[in-house]
């Protein structure tokens, strides 16, 4: 028995059901950033329904995320750091999220909701690491990082409207814009909850506002187009167009937020109907972040903060205000104790429960350190990175999230963050005994995440030949890189053989391309111009196995868009 499966037999041993679990709705939002509200003090971007959850419910002012997109989610997810989680970069095999990690979808679906995610994963495209492998049922989802991105179907073509998503792991045409879609589909999930008599979680991610920005809403960017928005560009006027784009998106998110809110009403579950609204990271351009600074990979406030809206009527008061800092580690803790759906006490979160902040109890909270740290390379560099966060004083060293080494010239900043919100004045060298203080914080923490595991920064394998999975398609999301150009890290169950199909975007000829599966090596001639190709019955051995493919002879950039096996 695994620990994740003992863990499990425990937490379903311990469950005490109960008629009053609340129902909910978890929206996050992609490179929205924190000042893209009206209730932010935005004054150029129309959001009412989001500000009526400020209004109605509860707020943490100082909610900290990470700076990239699948970090935030896979804390999101587990309540522990992404580095517990083997998950190091948002691409190239970096973004998957170990398979033992248990869920919050596990969590509740153990203790009798349904569990439906809608929009953006991000934390691994094949088994096992699908969210319906991890918890869920009832998966809409797009694959890898995005729309546009190097894991969509080659006919998605970039598409937000009409796109083509994947139901429960299987490819399907959808209409209307993708936020309207992923709507539609999580309302439709919780009529069938209530059908069933079952109490709900409904996790609803979008991919908007993030890029590409060609396909939005026409007449809400029109609106956007036609507006000033110099107030919120901070003086950058080169991205007015992208940001009225933006703000088309943003927009249409908060008119679906109207109408799922409405729903909820019609269906008289508002009152026992948790819904929180956060963002995964900071804006993707630089723009208005009210009284921070930075933006989307950068770990000043401006990157790293998000707004945290939760209305539970039944149980929160409407405008309560919690001033302790939390972070994405203590959404999966909190909401399990909404629940009623304790883990056993030995269950490893890094997160903590701010349920009774929430309620405005009174309840003994000392000081904590959050951490966040993230930047491209196989492996996470110490002190590369980083910002460390404590109620009043923030240690940060931005030494940039492209960089895949730690640049040796940039200084470590310290802020006091009560007088100071907008990180101006570095206190590094005038408070040594705080920085040398949260820099042994930062270190003892680093040398625990990076003991989670023995292989710790090793990727979890993608696995082929089991009941779950028939055809797997692998992109450059999820490759990694190597001297000789790449590989995917594979596991096949059982001796199989394998129809190998190669899908291009454009077509190409004359051409030979060379698959390696560990010791299997074979060979392809292309010679009259196609974009699809196939190598039959490979036969593949049982273990685990590297899977490259080059080509050598021919446009070298000639490389497949995708690769898919076939299970026979």
């Amino acid at each position: 028995m695994t620990f994740k499966h003992a863990l499990s037999f425990l937490f379903i041993c311990s469950i005490a059901f109960a008629d009053d679990r609340p129902n909910i709705v978890l929206i996050m939002t992609d490179d929205q950033g924190y000042g893209d509200l009206s209730s932010m003090g935005n004054t150029v971007l129309d959001t009412p329904h989001i500000d009526s959850l400020a209004r109605q419910g509860a707020s943490v002012d100082t909610f900290y995320v990470s700076p990239v997109c699948s970090p935030t989610r896979a804390s999101l997810m587990t309540g522990r750091y992404n580095y517990r989680t083997r998950l190091v970069d948002t691409f190239k095999g970096r973004s998957m999220m170990e398979p033992e990690e248990y869920t919050i979808a596990e969590a509740l679906v153990e203790s009798g909701y349904k569990t439906g995610i809608y929009g953006k994963w991000h934390l691994g495209d094949n088994y096992p690491m699908r969210p319906t492998d991890q918890g869920f049922d009832e998966s809409l989802i797009h694959l890898g990082g995005g729309l546009g991105q190097p894991s969509e179907p080659r006919e998605n073509n970039r598409r937000y409207t009409n796109p083509i998503l994947f139901y429960n792991n299987q490819p399907i045409q959808t209409y209307g814009y993708c936020t309207d879609v992923y709507f539609d589909g999580a309302i439709d999930f919780i009529d069938e909850s209530l059908k069933a008599e079952r109490p709900f979680f409904t996790y609803i991610a979008t991919n908007a506002p993030h890029s590409p920005y060609h396909d939005v809403p026409e007449a809400l960017y029109q609106k956007y187009k036609s507006r000033d928005l110099s107030p919120i560009l901070l003086g950058n006027d080169q991205d007015t167009d992208t940001v009225a784009r933006v703000f088309a998106m943003n927009e249409n998110i908060d008119q679906n937020v109207g109408k799922l809110l409405a729903h909820l009403e019609r269906r008289r579950i508002a009152e026992n109907t948790i819904v929180i609204f956060m963002v995964d990271n900071g804006p993707n351009t630089r723009r208005y972040v009210a009284n921070s600074r930075g933006k989307k990979n950068e770990v000043h406030d401006g990157g790293i903060r998000s707004p945290f809206y939760i209305r539970w009527p039944a149980q929160l008061d409407a405008g309560m205000r919690v001033e302790k800092v939390a972070a994405h580690i203590d959404v999966m803790p909190t909401l399990l104790e909404a629940a009623q759906a304790t883990l056993p006490s030995d269950h490893p979160f890094d997160g903590r429960s701010i349920l009774p902040l929430l309620k405005g109890e009174s309840v003994n909270w000392p000081d904590r350190s959050l951490i966040l740290q993230i930047h491209r390379g196989d492996e996470p560099i110490p002190l590369h990175h980083i910002a460390v966060r404590e109620q009043r004083w923030k240690l940060v060293h931005p030494t940039g999230f492209s960089n895949s080494s730690m640049a040796p010239d940039v200084p470590l900043e310290l802020y006091d963050m009560v007088s100071d919100p907008a990180e101006t004045k570095n206190l590094f060298e005038e408070r040594p005994e705080i920085a040398n203080r949260l820099i042994q914080t930062y270190e003892n923490w680093f040398t625990d995440v990076s003991r989670t595991r023995p292989d710790n920064y090793v990727p979890p394998r993608i696995i082929l030949g089991t009941e779950y999975e028939t055809s797997t398609t692998l992109s450059t999301q999820d490759r990694r890189e190597t001297q000789s150009g790449g590989e995917w890290l594979l596991q096949f169950e059982g001796r199989r053989q394998y129809d190998v199909e190669f899908l291009w975007k454009e077509t190409v000829s004359d051409l030979e391309l060379e698959l390696k599966i560990d010791d299997v090596l074979s060979t392809l001639k292309i010679e009259s111009a196609t974009d699809t190709a196939r190598i039959h019955k490979l036969s593949i051995p049982s273990g685990e196995a590297s899977l490259s493919a080059r080509v050598i002879k021919g446009n070298k950039k000639n490389n497949p868009y995708h690769i898919v096996l076939h299970r026979r």
